[in-house]
């Protein structure tokens, strides 16, 4: 399945147009996954970055109270630190803690796929487009959001841990505060 949908994504005219279809038709589908096992199996299997960065962006959206309608950047994963509760779908039986490192799994998933699918992969661009920027040995440019300042993200790192720290309290457990390392 995991193939099929890779395969699905990558060889269709417009690739973030299919991934957008693809991750619409999905979506309702994640929320439904009872255990935060299965939604991880899920994510971290797929194998197309461009489809995981696009679902895992549906979860932030819809975690938001006021959505973003920008378009996928590093400027918008910081909007997601800022604006993103703990995805209320998913709050089972868990304690707040593994609530809150569920979350920054996928913050982290969500900024490890959109680093890969643009950069690496000429993804924004149809089949025939990447195979000539692949034999050109193009360089992919970066969006205009992708540029944001070290004090950007400092400022957003310390509004997202002041938030966590009200909702947890301090110590972190120690799950969390590697999380968090790997974020910054």
């Amino acid at each position: 399945l995991q193939r099929m949908l890779s395969i699905a994504v990558e060889v269709d005219r417009s690739p973030t147009c299919s991934s957008r279809k693809i991750a619409d038709d999905m979506f309702l589908f994640i929320l439904n996954i009872p255990l935060r096992s299965q939604r991880e199996t899920l994510l971290n299997t797929m194998e197309s970055q461009l489809l995981r960065c696009r679902l895992l962006e549906l979860l932030f959206q819809h975690s938001c109270d006021v959505p973003t309608t920008s378009s996928m950047s590093l400027e918008k994963i910081l909007y997601f630190l800022s604006h993103s509760s703990v995805l209320p779908q998913f709050q089972d039986e868990t304690a707040t803690w593994q609530r809150w490192d569920e979350m920054l799994q996928y913050l982290s998933l969500l900024l490890m796929s959109y680093q890969t699918f643009p950069l690496a992969e000429h993804l924004r661009s149809s089949l025939s487009d990447r195979m000539d920027l692949i034999i050109q040995k193009a360089k992919p440019r970066p969006q205009d959001s992708d540029d944001i300042s070290q004090l950007d993200i400092q400022l957003k790192m310390k509004d997202f841990i002041s938030r966590m720290q009200e909702a947890l309290g301090q110590p972190f457990p120690p799950q969390i505060q590697e999380k968090l390392d790997m974020l910054q």
